[in-house]
């Protein structure tokens, strides 16, 4: 999985723009917890090479940027969880899971 690192605060622009061309995904993950990491594999033992030309990953450490994942939920308005995947589309936040709710059939439905 080809993953864009959420590192700074204007990335969320990055990604709202992007999100006007295909969905954009976050996974928050924390480094942290079982329950995530356990998330984390789920997803990446279904991923394809080719759902990157579906979907724009972005991956973002809990743990190093928590600044960030509450900038996340105050610009989409997706109350914060961890594990969590959120998907935006055109700029709005059009789906998110957590926990065991992570799931890659779902995921690719709701793109």
């Amino acid at each position: 999985m080809n993953w864009k690192k959420l590192t700074e605060e204007a990335q969320i622009e990055e990604i709202k723009a992007l999100s006007k061309a295909r969905p954009v995904m976050i996974f928050k993950h924390s480094t942290r917890c079982s329950v995530s990491s356990m998330s984390l594999d789920r997803l990446l033992r279904n991923w394809k090479a080719e759902d990157e030309q579906k979907l724009v990953p972005y991956f973002l450490d809990l743990i190093a940027y928590r600044n960030l994942s509450n900038l996340v939920e105050q610009v989409f308005g997706v109350p914060h969880e961890s594990p969590q995947v959120i998907i935006v589309r055109d700029e709005v936040a059009v789906y998110d899971n957590s926990h065991f709710g992570i799931n890659y059939s779902d995921l690719m439905a709701k793109i």
